[in-house]
């Protein structure tokens, strides 16, 4: 007898159906799954066999045929169990499959029958409901989680026996109730209320925040730079229930979700150490998952100690900042992952940390020179703001937190700033200042007279390039949002060119 039951498998982040069909036949006693299958889906016939018998059912000893289509898809991963196992039983004819024909299944099986969860199920929902299913079959453990798609109806079970009877009506087979939890707004145990001091850095997060433009901190060790970096997520806009998704689709894959929680509910701030392989940051693996980048995407990616990341690290970061995702190309196909983040970066000026400070600092021309090669020209661009942290005075290291502006005050300058970005590339792909190309900075960085001859003065004395120029253009732009101006002022220019002075000192030094 055949039966056909419809589960769902992952690749790259976006979920797929896999229909699941099993066939019983006279002749030996044998238990086959095909299908271009990874380890963990060959093993699952154990699995299965051993769980259908803890859960009560004798299977006759005939030969069982289940094959995963389509067969052209290498399918990873324990989501394919409890379809595995409600085919089986429906092939025997010992469970009804006739309620499954409009739902997906999916489960790990533990030996004793029961449902485990499994990743992605975010993703696998959405395919589900992108196909036309009306049900999803989920861990007990995964209903929350799968609830957040509207649209479909998702259906608990904890374990096989509960499953079959659902399925021979011996019990009401009810939505999940969707949790109204998950609407809370994004906390931070963090706030730029306890940095005292540094006024540049603040403002340069803010600017950096305001048009998520690439923020470079430079200075002494010591002077806070890793503080305002890691307080950047608390001053971005709060997350739509889009964004949400998004985000969470990606931790759910790798399983990174908060227990009990079916989204983040906040912005993610990634900082990997500087030892991280460039697969770490851009994924990989014989069947890709996302990397440090995709897990930032929505968010801040932090590199703290820049110059003592790999050269080759380093330079994998170049292509996702320009097109804000990334490409693999397998042998088994190209995944796609997400990789839209606010690159925040810090370094010291020399390997001790200490230079110009001579004092303090022993290090050679020649050691600050290799210490700083290690940057390259085309990365150092891909940062329109870089600030220098100043040592922090006795006077203001004893400030109390309360003459601080917090975060939540820095966020509303922010977010009305993107509100007039917004507008201003209403039908375009473009959400931010700091993604015009050539024909929106001609567009929307016009300047008058008197401030063009200001910018021409200052490019032609610098020498400054012409891709450097546009950055500039791009952060005046968000300055004057900030201030909600609608022209570019003379003020706005001066700040954005002092956020270029200490790129091009660093590169002079080097």
């Amino acid at each position: 007898m055949f039966t056909q039951v419809y589960s769902g498998g992952i690749q790259a982040i976006d979920g797929y159906i896999v229909s699941v069909e099993a066939d019983v036949s006279d002749g030996l006693p044998f238990f086959n799954i095909s299908g271009q299958l990874s380890t963990e889906v060959r093993e699952s016939q154990n699995r299965v066999r051993t769980a259908l018998k803890n859960a009560g059912f004798r299977l006759p000893a005939k030969k069982i045929t289940v094959n995963l289509s389509p067969a052209g898809i290498r399918k990873a991963g324990t989501a394919f169990d409890l379809a595995i196992a409600a085919a089986v039983l429906g092939a025997f004819g010992l469970l009804s499959v006739e309620n499954l024909k409009n739902s997906m299944v999916v489960g790990e099986l533990g030996l004793d029958g029961r449902v485990k969860p499994v990743k992605g199920i975010l993703s696998l929902v959405m395919a589900a409901k992108d196909f036309g299913l009306s049900r999803c079959f989920l861990p007990l453990e995964s209903c929350r989680e799968g609830s957040v798609i509207e649209g479909i109806d998702i259906v608990g079970v904890s374990s096989l026996g509960e499953l079959a009877n659902l399925l021979e009506g011996a019990g009401r087979i009810e939505p999940f109730a969707a949790d109204p939890e998950e609407t809370e707004p994004q906390k931070y145990p963090v706030d730029y209320r306890e940095i005292n001091g540094q006024q540049v850095l603040k403002r340069a997060a803010e600017v950096a925040a305001a048009g998520m433009h690439g923020l470079l901190l430079n200075g002494r060790a010591g002077t806070g730079k890793t503080m305002a970096a890691k307080r950047l997520p608390t001053i971005l806009p709060g997350l739509t229930r889009e964004e949400n998704i998004e985000i969470s689709r990606v931790y759910s894959v790798c399983g990174l979700l908060p227990p009990g929680k079916a989204l983040l509910s906040r912005r993610p701030f990634r900082s990997p150490h500087h030892t991280i392989t460039p697969h770490g940051l851009i994924g990989g693996g014989s069947v890709p998952r996302p990397g440090e980048l995709s897990l930032a995407s929505g968010g801040v990616l932090f590199l703290d100690e820049l110059p003592l990341f790999g050269r080759a690290s380093l330079e994998v970061l170049r292509q996702p900042l320009e097109e804000g995702r990334i490409s693999l190309t397998r042998a088994l196909g190209t995944y796609e992952f997400p990789a839209d983040f606010m690159l925040a970066a810090a370094m010291n000026p020399c390997p001790c940390g200490f230079f110009p400070d001579r004092s303090r600092c022993r290090c050679s021309q020649a050691d600050i020179r290799a210490y700083l090669s290690r940057l390259s020209r085309p990365l150092m661009e891909r940062f329109d703001i870089c600030a220098e942290a100043a040592p922090i005075t006795f006077e203001e290291l004893k400030g109390e937190e309360k003459d601080n502006e917090s975060s939540e005050t820095i966020r509303g300058r922010v977010e009305q700033a993107r509100e007039i970005q917004k507008k201003r590339f209403a039908g375009s792909k473009i959400r931010f200042n700091s993604r015009m190309g050539q024909k929106e900075v001609a567009q929307f960085c016009r300047l008058g007279r008197s401030e063009e001859k200001f910018a021409q003065r200052v490019y032609e004395a610098r020498q400054i390039s012409a891709r450097g120029y546009h950055k500039v253009l791009k952060v005046a732009r968000t300055i004057a949002d900030l201030a909600g101006e609608e022209q570019i002022e003379r003020e706005h220019l001066a700040e954005a060119f002092g956020y270029r002075t200490l790129e091009e000192r660093l590169w002079e030094t080097r």
